[in-house]
């Protein structure tokens, strides 16, 4: 009998875990090193994440100074610049170019592509545009990952893994939830009802932890709640049926959220010349819109708790959703950098509020978190880490309702994704 031969290192985060425990008695050491490696990731990620964080505030605090009228002329001037950063250094893509990558190229994206993100995104976000840093974190922590595994020499679903962890920490460093930021990560890429890369979790999670205590550390943040919803106590069986009837509304909205952004995508497309003059035209209307609501203005990181706080009338929660949905459309179709997952919460905040006042006996918080939920999930196809981001986001620990909301929302969903890329491919289309 042959002797059994002991398996390849380098493979270790794709075995079983009674692999794993058996590895780990035979040989700790072994074990040891990758987790090192992963959070060694993580912690590069946060670094990066605190970084970015510092400057995109100092340039907020800047912008922030144009209200009103100025706006029509400050935010098209931001377009210009985000437009010619683009122009002459490349365009970096957006989330499905990412989630392409990962499926297509081994996992493998692009550090080139980091300046032109950094630059267009930091002039995109603080100027004012309804979309997040959570896109570009992805992207350029993502691409570190991808360095590092070159750097290791590994190759396959080492490579992946890699690349995966470190988009999870980046996105987790945002959000203060390691393992929302994990499942994030893996959730963003599937094809229908399943979770891909499942090999990736352990990194993923190790990496985005060393992530979250690294921001906390130096930002301050992520630890408390960020925003400030009023406790809310799961009482009532009856809740649950709410959470479901939530649920349809928001993925109602997410069915005229995406049909808005196509017609807005749709428009820039019959737009020629280069694109810079598309995201000048997107700064004019964002602009535009800010001048006559403010609140619609940035991607909702402060603003939210405003709308949690304030007893706007029904009409006006409505108009500012409505305005909202068109705002995220145009930042994101005319060019501007960044991600709607923060905005589409806010707009399902609004929107939950409104049903709230219409149907007395409504829980208000129940209302907004459900609403933001299914919203979510119905757009970016992401049911589990949209239940423990929110749970996180908000400090709401009954997070059941959530998760019937989200799940309502999948489910209800548009057959075709808003991220194309997100479709099922055929099997020898897969890079392995």
């Amino acid at each position: 009998m042959q002797p059994r031969k002991s398996p390849n290192p380098d493979q270790s985060q794709r075995w079983t875990i009674p692999q794993l425990e058996g590895l780990a008695k035979r040989n700790p050491l072994m074990i040891s090193r990758w987790v090192l490696r992963w959070a060694l990731v993580g912690t590069v990620c946060g670094m990066f994440a605190s970084l970015y964080w510092h400057i995109l505030e100092l340039l907020t605090h800047q912008f922030r100074e144009f209200q009103g009228v100025s706006l029509l002329f400050v935010m098209p001037l931001a377009g210009l610049f985000v437009g010619l950063v683009i122009h002459f250094l490349g365009d970096p893509g957006e989330i499905a170019v990412i989630v392409d990558n990962i499926h297509l190229r081994g996992g493998r994206l692009d550090t080139r592509k980091n300046p032109s993100m950094i630059l267009a995104s930091l002039a995109s976000i603080a100027a004012g545009g309804s979309a997040g840093p959570e896109a570009p974190l992805v992207q350029v922590t993502g691409s570190f990952g991808t360095w590092v595994a070159d750097v290791w020499q590994l190759e396959g679903e080492d490579l992946r893994s890699i690349s995966l962890a470190a988009m999870a920490a980046g996105f987790t460093a945002l959000f203060g939830s390691p393992l929302g930021g994990a499942m994030f990560a893996l959730e963003i890429l599937h094809h229908q009802h399943v979770l891909e890369y499942y090999e990736a979790l352990m990194p993923a999670i190790v990496s985005s932890c060393a992530s979250y205590l690294v921001f906390a550390a130096i930002t301050h943040l992520g630890i408390a709640p960020t925003w400030n919803f009023p406790q809310y106590n799961l009482d009532n069986i009856d809740d649950f049926a709410s959470a479901i009837f939530l649920g349809i509304i928001g993925a109602v909205a997410g069915w005229i959220f995406m049909g808005m952004f196509k017609v807005c995508d749709r428009f820039f497309a019959l737009i020629p010349g280069p694109i810079y003059i598309r995201t000048t035209i997107a700064g004019l209307g964002l602009g535009s819109i800010a001048a006559i609501l403010p609140l619609t203005r940035y991607f909702g990181h402060e603003e939210l708790n405003e709308v949690v706080s304030t007893g706007f009338p029904v009409f006006f929660l409505l108009a500012l959703a409505g305005a909202k949905m068109l705002t995220i459309s145009l930042t994101v179709t005319g060019g501007w950098r960044g991600g709607f997952i923060i905005p589409l919460f806010f707009t399902g905040a609004c929107l939950g509020k409104a049903v709230a006042i219409l149907i007395p006996g409504m829980n208000p918080v129940l209302a907004m978190i459900c609403t933001m939920a299914a919203l979510n999930a119905a757009v970016t196809r992401t049911p589990v880490s949209t239940t423990l981001l929110i749970s996180k986001l908000t400090n709401v620990s009954p997070f059941t309702p959530i998760l019937f909301a989200s799940l309502i929302g999948f489910f209800l969903a548009p057959k075709l994704p808003l991220i194309k890329s997100q479709q099922k491919l055929p099997s020898d289309a897969i890079a392995e």
